[in-house]
């Protein structure tokens, strides 16, 4: 599957509208997209999946490693895959854009925000390609998509003023209906705010999809094996998966790792569904904060709270930590009982608390993670733990904030709660099936 990266100039310069776009313009073509995202989002793929109908792949070098990096690629289908990058192309110390560009050996198409300039979009352009060399990164800007440019004579200057070398893949027209709705975390999630279909194709037609589907290229394979091949055998268990609005942060390869080793089901807090018949629960991250009113009331989380502490695990991360928790004040002052899992009552803030990759290293067995052993994830979230002096920590944080700004990681009976996401690669997910599948919690 060949693919390019689309790099930014900064955050907020418009990759998400022109990546849509740009997939609309390549399947309009005839073409079989798959989506992916640099760095450790959730919300942007939700979108790129409303679109293109299949899951985005997360390629984050500091979460997957390099082979990592590669295998996930090359677990997409389709016949060209756009990867949007994160912030702008070169930020980033964990894992920027050009990072991935070059561990994947993918041509960068720039996004420049062209709405006050022409000769200053080829300007631009250069000097990012130039960057390349200055810092020792052998990555190839192969040219533009021009965001918020008029056509006629405001497009032919951006033409004009791009060198020859420099290629011009079209532009995104300025159009209100192309602005993606945000709230705290980013932007809204794609089945809550999907592009107008009308706005969307007429931003396609903008711009040159066979162009970009030509500067296309493969990336290199893995030199070695996933370090969880060995541990690829069956385990006899059932994991029940938290899976609405208020759960909706779960990277598509952690569940495809779930159903490739034991069987999965899945249930709604939210609504307020019994909790499955299961070995295992897990959490995963989202909106509690946004839903703390119906799951409250609705059942889910008490049950689950009685089920822990009869020695079901479940593995909560971020919001799941959240959910786990005695209780959930948000940043309204409002407070609502949550599962009484986790000796933890978590507060909501206006501003964020915590935004880093992450490294843990477990100070006990654990869920996910043998003591002694790292893994590496990413932590984004809004909310503070009030943690009670006895609590249990299963990890210290190597680099990032964690729950107390030096340890991640609640555990009680047999379950853990983490503000950490972590991807499949890790091997915590793979630590997780078989302490559930042979009771080695």
């Amino acid at each position: 599957m060949k693919g390019f990266v689309l790099g930014g100039v900064s955050s907020g310069v418009g990759k998400t509208v022109a990546t849509l776009s740009i997939i609309r313009a390549l399947e309009d073509a005839g073409h079989a997209v798959q989506p992916a995202k640099a760095g450790p989002d959730f919300i942007d793929p939700s979108h790129h999946e409303a679109i293109a109908g299949r899951p985005s792949r997360t390629l984050d070098l500091w979460l997957c490693g390099e082979d990592g990096l590669r295998r996930n690629y090359r677990r997409g289908e389709g016949d060209i895959c756009v990867v949007e990058g994160v912030m702008g192309l070169y930020d980033g110390d964990g894992s920027s854009t050009a990072m991935v560009a070059e561990a994947l050996d993918l041509p960068v198409v720039l996004v420049v925000d062209a709405k006050a300039g022409m000769e200053s979009v080829a300007a631009t352009a250069l000097g990012f390609r130039e960057y390349a060399d200055t810092i020792g990164r052998d990555i190839e800007v192969a040219g533009v998509v021009a965001q918020r440019a008029h056509g006629g004579r405001h497009e032919q200057g951006i033409r004009d003023a791009l060198p020859d070398d420099l290629a011009y893949f079209g532009r995104i027209p300025p159009n209100d209906d192309l602005e993606i709705p945000d709230r705290h975390l980013g932007l809204e999630m794609g089945e809550e705010a999907a592009l107008p279909t009308t706005a969307l194709r007429e931003a396609a037609e903008s711009l040159e999809a066979e162009q970009l589907a030509a500067v296309a290229s493969e990336p290199p394979a893995a030199e070695s094996p996933a370090p969880s091949a060995a541990n690829s055998e069956p385990v006899d268990a059932t994991i029940a998966v938290a899976s609405d609005a208020a759960f909706c942060f779960r990277y598509p390869a952690t569940i495809e790792r779930f159903r490739e080793r034991a069987a999965v089901v899945t249930f709604s807090p939210v609504a307020g569904d019994p909790v499955p018949d299961a070995d295992a629960v897990y959490l995963p991250g989202g909106y509690p904060e946004l839903h703390a009113p119906e799951l409250e009331s609705a059942g889910t989380l008490a049950e689950l709270g009685d089920l822990a502490s009869d020695g079901l695990p479940v593995l909560g991360e971020c919001g799941g930590l959240m959910a786990m928790s005695q209780s959930l004040t948000t940043a309204e002052g409002e407070r609502h009982e949550m599962a009484g899992v986790l000796p933890a009552d978590v507060t909501m803030h206006d501003r964020y608390q915590a935004l880093d990759h992450v490294e843990l290293e477990a100070v006990e067995g654990t869920l996910t993670a043998d003591a002694g052993g790292t893994i590496r994830g990413h932590e984004f979230h809004y909310s503070s733990a009030d943690v009670d002096g006895d609590a249990r920590f299963a990890f210290e944080t190597v680099r990032g904030d964690g729950i107390d700004g030096d340890h991640d990681g609640l555990t009680e009976y047999e379950s853990l709660g983490t503000y950490v996401h972590v991807h499949p690669e890790s091997g915590a997910f793979d630590r997780f099936l078989e302490a559930v599948g042979t009771s080695e919690i």
